[in-house]
């Protein structure tokens, strides 16, 4: 008789759905997978969450700042290893305690965003984290220019976007991490350069593979345009604008942008100066149907970022599942994609290849569809979210065993370099956030 496994239990510290990002959906969509392989107990500060999470696991509330490891340990199902995974992300308001939690307790982290710059400043300045904490760390892996830099952003000088090209900050939350989860390969050599002593495995971002969409794309009028998500300076929604606004007088579309704006007055005010209004069309978070059906409808995505830190797009994940063409930036992990999935936007000649972009794709609409064709094909042979929590159950494994005697061995190799100043990033990191050449 064949002995019976032992269900590892792992605690997984996640925002959860409803909340409005997509690290809350990135949960929920490999729950199924994960539970399928261990005992998974989800810990949130959130007053509420999606009741349809506990038909594959238990949901518990916990305070980031006294919870203990013991107390982790009082609720585990399993009988075999036990593991803490910190999911990590650039937004303040839904990572701010997991922050304060990394600075303290053994983990492993899931960095979904390499640069975390505004994460650890709005944190700041929102009184969710100590400035001496941010600082300190800042001074340690940046040297004098480090703190300088820290200071500049607190005091509202300088933005965290800015010093996230040299400066991006992943190192602060890795300190007590034991293991790193990454979802591109720029991530992965970063943490590898920073920290050579701590595993890190890349994993490619999953996602539930969908039905086959159906085709819901028009032949004729209006070229249909779409934006979604929490979108920020990054996104490039201004240059697109302006993109539209210098488009011939006959061209004819409708652009839809659904999900959260950084500053909504800039945008509002843009879009009537543009004269805009009747073409542009906000509507904030929408319910997933809706977005879903607009998706399934949208000629072309717009799907761009600049500056990229190698962050995963788990926005492209869900383009490609409906099958629709996508415009990216030529930049970090998207610049990795290959060819015939995207259509690939230069920065530094932005607008006027977007432009040529909306053109062709309004005088050839199949050729759009073909492109999404090959996304959602290339979509569904990598990024199945089975795939992706067995090889988190694997990784647990290999870092576990000797994690207590590695933390301790990093922990003494960075006290003996905590007081030296450590080299400018700019070169190091230039392939991160630069864009190759085409």
């Amino acid at each position: 008789m064949a002995p019976i496994q032992s269900r590892p239990t792992i605690h997984w510290i996640s925002p959860l759905p409803p909340a409005e990002t997509d690290i809350a959906h990135y949960t929920a969509r490999i729950l199924p997978a994960l539970s399928s392989h261990a005992e998974v107990i989800l810990w949130t500060d959130a007053d509420t969450w999606d009741l349809e999470l506990e038909r594959y696991c238990t949901v518990k509330s916990f305070n980031p700042d006294t919870v203990l490891p013991r107390d982790f340990t009082a609720a585990r199902r399993g009988d075999g290893l036990e593991v803490l995974f910190l999911n990590v992300g650039n937004s303040w308001v839904f990572h701010a305690g997991i922050l304060r939690m990394a600075q303290r307790i053994p983990s492993i982290v899931v960095l979904h965003d390499l640069a975390i710059q505004e994460l650890m400043i709005e944190a700041v300045k929102g009184g969710e984290w100590r400035s001496s904490a941010y600082l300190t760390g800042m001074e340690k892996w940046y040297g004098p220019a480090g703190i300088d830099a820290g200071r500049s952003c607190i005091n509202r000088s300088e933005q965290g976007s800015v010093i996230s090209e040299k400066m991006p900050g992943f190192e602060l939350v890795l300190e007590k991490a034991f293991g790193v989860v990454t979802h591109t390969k720029v991530a992965q050599e970063a943490v590898h350069h920073r920290l050579p002593y701590l595993p890190c495995k890349m994993l490619p971002l999953p996602f539930e593979v969908g039905p086959k969409p159906s085709e819901m794309r028009t032949s004729t009028g209006p070229l249909r345009l779409l934006q979604f998500g929490w979108i920020g300076p990054n996104r490039r929604l201004e240059q697109v604008l302006d993109a539209l606004a210098e488009m011939p007088t006959g061209f004819d579309y409708r652009f839809d942008v659904m999900g959260k704006l950084w500053n909504p007055d800039l945008i509002y005010n843009k879009i009537d100066q543009l004269n805009l209004s009747d073409r542009v069309h906000l509507h904030g978070f929408v319910p997933e149907p809706v977005l879903e059906d607009t998706l399934r409808q949208a000629h072309l995505v717009l799907n761009l970022r600049h500056p990229s830190m190698g962050e995963a797009s788990g926005s492209q994940l869900r383009i490609w599942n409906a099958g629709t063409p996508a415009a990216v930036t030529r930049e970090g992990w998207y610049a990795e994609l290959p060819e015939d999935t995207v259509y690939f936007i230069d920065q530094e000649s932005e607008i006027g290849q977007l432009q040529s972009l909306l053109h062709k794709i309004d005088e050839d609409r199949k050729a759009g569809c073909k492109v999404g064709a090959a996304g959602r094909a290339y979509f569904e042979t990598h990024h199945a979210p089975e795939a992706y929590a067995q090889t988190i159950i694997q990784f647990c494994e290999e870092v576990t065993e000797d994690a207590n005697r590695d933390l301790a061995m990093r922990l003494r190799v960075d006290q003996l370099h905590s007081a030296q100043m450590h080299p400018s990033l700019e070169q190091r990191l230039q392939k991160f956030y630069a864009a190759p050449k085409a």
